[in-house]
């Protein structure tokens, strides 16, 4: 499904395609899925021979769109992952990104503070080297019994073997004999009277407890699975995804988002995300609520997937069932408060503009201070939220002096400019901080020169700098919008947004600007000897008093005082 800038804005499936299309537009939806239908423009359909087929297709193009009313994932979920790196001297690692590399990966660990502690246990008990790259000598972990020092001690393949034979072991759930072995050591070194050995060694039995009791369940058969449940309402679902590592709920996932297909099939499509192209790893088995999608699942995922009717597995997936429901009914009040800050937001103010709900909205302010470094910043916002990945900043290069109107024109020219050459999809909506002025100079570059009929309001502000009046068009006529409305409230978030966001680029310019001085014009006089000459000297006024001698005791060099001393002269 298409807009009208001809952007993908949903990507979907179906077996009968005319009657799941026939759907969006025959009896009564959601407010959600009527603002998808009131955005559809066109249709664009590809067959497919098989079931499976079309769902691995769906996933390749809504990876490749990214449309913005499909399950995305857009949050961009990574959990760590302890990994023993495939290399001559192994190292045992944190990572984020699984790759196939031929190193081993155990995990996910959703709590990253789980994952440091299991490492920094595991570096005390099986002393990997740490060093990327080999230095030239020790460093202090070999010197605290954490590393065996490859880089000046040679070290066996057979004692790189044990070594990650016994951290495999360890995360295979071997953790209880690995903990006895040390207490039968501990206990040993105590009776030879080597309390400080023994003392070691108790320290890492404490450390195996305190990691490994933060598991919250445990499952007899010790296997690798993740426990997929969900619960729907009202146009949204919740996914609960257990995991499961040796045979212990380890931690869980949650993942609330509208749906607009039967929810079986976007539970299918969201379980095909989850470990598309690796995003994560697969565990032995999964274990999902019965559906007619099952068998396609399993084709996609080559993995065993379980639909179990009692027992523990059974057990297991009443949980996430519930805690998924018990999710769902306690996020929906705020995602209901969120919709109405946002996208009803963006639609009243649509509304009250007398255009079509500007779900993007790009804003422009200016900053200077009396015409010195002169910047400008853009801001955009999607369905009413921040969309930080397309900010932009620009340095004002054809402005000299405080010109506010003049600096709006270029930026405008350049930006759009910029979307006409690309191809890009335009705004529904451009506003420029200030009065009329200011809106005037926008619609001239848009309307006159670039030949855009983009609607653009100016934002003013009153004597407190507090968002007070909306202009619009041509005529600059006043939109008055309801100062306890969301809409109004949706305006502010905006002007104080690329206000915030220019005034850091100014700050940020202007610091940089700050050291550049008539020194910056000598051959011979760099960053650090300018810092030191003005640490020496303490001013300027004191530099153009001093003698040659006393440059020279500032260690620079007579040529260079010299051409210092000329500079000043004629400065």
């Amino acid at each position: 499904m298409k807009n009208k800038n001809g952007v993908v804005i949903y990507v979907g499936k179906a077996k009968i395609l005319r009657n799941r299309v026939r759907s969006y537009f025959i009896g009564s939806h959601d407010g959600k899925t009527q603002t998808l239908v009131s955005q559809i423009e066109d249709f664009e359909y590809i067959i497919t021979s098989s079931n499976i087929e079309a769902l691995i297709l769906e996933m390749n193009l809504i990876k490749k769109y990214e449309p913005k009313y499909n399950v995305l994932l857009k949050d961009d979920k990574s959990y760590p992952y302890l990994k023993i790196t495939n290399e001559e001297h192994p190292r045992l690692i944190i990572t984020r990104k699984v790759k196939k590399d031929g190193g081993r990966y155990f995990g996910p660990y959703p709590n990253a503070m789980s994952a440091n502690e299991t490492k920094k246990l595991l570096d005390r008990l099986y002393p990997l080297r740490k060093c990327r790259t080999l230095p030239d000598r020790v460093c202090l972990y070999y010197h605290i019994g954490q590393c065996v020092a490859p880089c000046e001690f040679p070290v066996s393949q057979e004692k790189n073997k044990e070594l990650v034979q016994g951290i495999q072991r360890f995360l295979n759930n071997g953790h209880q004999e690995i903990r006895a072995n040390l207490e039968e050591k501990m206990h040993a070194a105590s009776e030879d009277l080597n309390f400080e050995r023994a003392k070691e060694l108790r320290d890492q039995i404490k450390h195996i407890d305190d990691v490994m009791q933060k598991q919250k369940m445990t499952a007899t058969d010790g296997t690798d699975r993740d426990v997929f449940a969900y619960a729907y309402d009202k146009g949204w679902m919740c996914v609960q995804v257990f995991f499961i590592r040796q045979g212990k709920l380890i931690e869980r996932d949650v993942s609330i988002f509208p749906f607009y297909q039967n929810p079986e099939e976007d539970f299918l499509t969201f379980v095909g995300q989850f470990y598309w192209e690796d995003a994560h790893i697969k565990p032995k088995e999964i274990i999902v609520p019965p559906s007619e999608s099952t068998e396609d699942m399993r084709k996609m995922l080559e993995i065993k997937v379980l639909e179990p009717k009692r027992g523990e597995k059974k057990e297991l997936l009443n949980l996430a069932t519930q805690n998924a429901e018990a999710a769902l009914k306690e996020r929906f009040d705020l995602i209901e408060r969120d919709e109405e800050r946002t996208v009803r937001a963006v639609e009243k103010l649509g509304e009250a503009l007398d255009i079509d709900p500007p779900y993007r909205i790009e804003a422009f302010d200016n900053s200077n201070i009396q015409g010195t470094n002169p910047v400008s910043a853009m801001v955009a916002f999607e369905d009413g939220k921040p969309f930080k990945k397309d900010y932009r900043k620009y340095r004002v290069k054809e402005v000299q002096g405080p010109d506010d109107y003049t600096s709006m024109k270029e930026v405008i020219r350049r930006r759009y400019l910029r979307l006409l050459r690309e191809e890009a999809p335009l705004p529904d909506l451009v506003l420029v901080d200030g009065g009329k002025g200011q809106l005037s100079a926008a619609i001239s570059v848009l309307q006159d020169e670039l030949n855009l009929p983009l609607p653009v309001a100016g934002m003013a502000k009153d004597d407190k700098h507090k968002t007070s009046q909306l202009f619009i068009g041509e005529s600059a006529k006043p939109v008055h919008l309801a100062r306890d409305s969301h809409a109004f409230y949706l305006l502010q978030r905006v002007q104080d947004e690329v206000h915030r966001f220019a005034i850091s680029f100014h700050r940020q310019t202007r610091g940089k600007n700050a050291f550049s001085s008539i020194l910056d014009d000598v051959s011979g006089i760099g960053e650090k000897r300018k810092r030191k000459l003005l640490r020496h000297f303490g001013s300027m006024k004191k530099m153009k008093e001093a003698t040659l001698e006393e440059f020279k005791q500032a260690s620079i060099p007579e040529q260079v005082a010299k051409e210092v001393m000329r500079k000043l002269e004629d400065a």
